[in-house]
């Protein structure tokens, strides 16, 4: 069977992805992950906040900045630079290391100063970006029209410092996530990563306290962005689709496939299974293609869009009990 596809323009050998974690923040467990067969890798998300937090604390350190507005702008340049420069280590390293697409990954909150850091990572030889937007709705005077074009004010402020591919990673939870996405497209997303898994805060009865629950994701969590993935594949989107969260075996990526996915972005599985596990997933791909009777990822890819009532199961919101009586 033909697995290969392609990716943000980018050549895959297959559609299973690893996704920006810390399974991806060092060179050993890249290597390993290509060698496992994955198609690419994200690697670990550089946080805007990493960068600003340590320009803060240089400037604090030393009152002369204070007094000399030109040093402080120029430190601020020097460490922005210095902050980035483990990362770009890594992408070089990687790329020196394995024969895979290797995509760099930004978590970000604004559209400031941080996208011209998006050269240096083109520079550094990543393959594409991924930009990880998460803007917090925490103000009752923060619109939802405001969240959304910040969203774009990113993407378009990076697209002016890359030539790359840049794919935008989002969370679920927009009033129209249909219009959402296909205004990103329209703003030149390559492809949409769907969708990022938030922190899941709970609460400790004993101590009082806030504490994280459910770090791991679950095969049931596919169904949100499998839904999206359909209606936005059926309503001719033309940006690529990558499904996330929730995809633990290869019965999961063939979903998404079917569903019009581009590809699929492991995580958990990684973590519960090993990195090896990649070829499980991979293997078990091919073998279900295989048993269908699919050559290659184009024989299947969204074939359940191509009949209303599949798309019309998707658009449903609530559950239909028949009275037979």
């Amino acid at each position: 069977m033909n697995l290969s596809t392609t990716y943000l323009g980018l050549t895959l050998d297959n559609p299973v992805v690893v996704s920006s974690s810390k399974l991806t923040g060092n060179i050993e467990n890249v290597k390993a992950c290509a060698k496992a067969g994955a198609g690419a890798v994200v690697l670990k998300s550089l946080f805007e906040e990493q960068i600003t937090a340590r320009v803060e604390t240089k400037l604090r350190k030393n009152d002369m900045y204070f007094w000399y507005p030109e040093a402080s702008a120029y430190i601020q340049d020097i460490s922005k630079g210095a902050g980035a420069d483990e990362y770009l280590k890594l992408i070089v390293e990687a790329k020196k290391t394995v024969k895979i697409p290797v995509i760099a990954s930004v978590n970000c909150v604004s559209p400031l100063e941080w996208p011209k850091f998006a050269a240096k990572i083109q520079d550094a030889g990543a393959d594409g970006l991924e930009l990880n937007i998460a803007i917090f709705p925490n103000s009752k005077d923060l619109s939802s029209q405001q969240i959304e074009d910040a969203y774009v004010d990113i993407l378009k402020a990076v697209k002016k410092e890359v030539t790359i591919p840049v794919a935008v990673k989002i969370g679920p939870f927009f009033t129209n996530t249909m219009a959402m996405g296909f205004r990103l497209a329209e703003a030149g997303a390559d492809g949409l990563v769907l969708f990022n898994r938030f922190y899941n805060p709970d609460v400790d009865i004993a101590t009082v306290k806030v504490v994280t629950d459910n770090v791991y994701s679950s095969p049931d969590e596919k169904s949100v962005s499998m839904r999206w993935i359909a209606l936005l594949s059926a309503n001719g989107i033309t940006c690529d689709l990558a499904a996330s969260t929730g995809i633990h075996y290869s019965i999961g990526v063939a979903k998404q496939l079917l569903a019009g996915a581009t590809v699929a972005q492991i995580c958990t599985t990684l973590y519960q299974n090993g990195i090896p596990y990649i070829y499980e997933i991979t293997q078990g791909l091919a073998e279900w293609m295989k048993k269908k009777g699919y050559k290659e990822i184009a024989d299947f890819r969204g074939l359940v869009n191509k009949t209303p009532e599949n798309t019309a199961g998707f658009e449903r919101l609530q559950y239909m009990k028949k009275n037979f009586d």
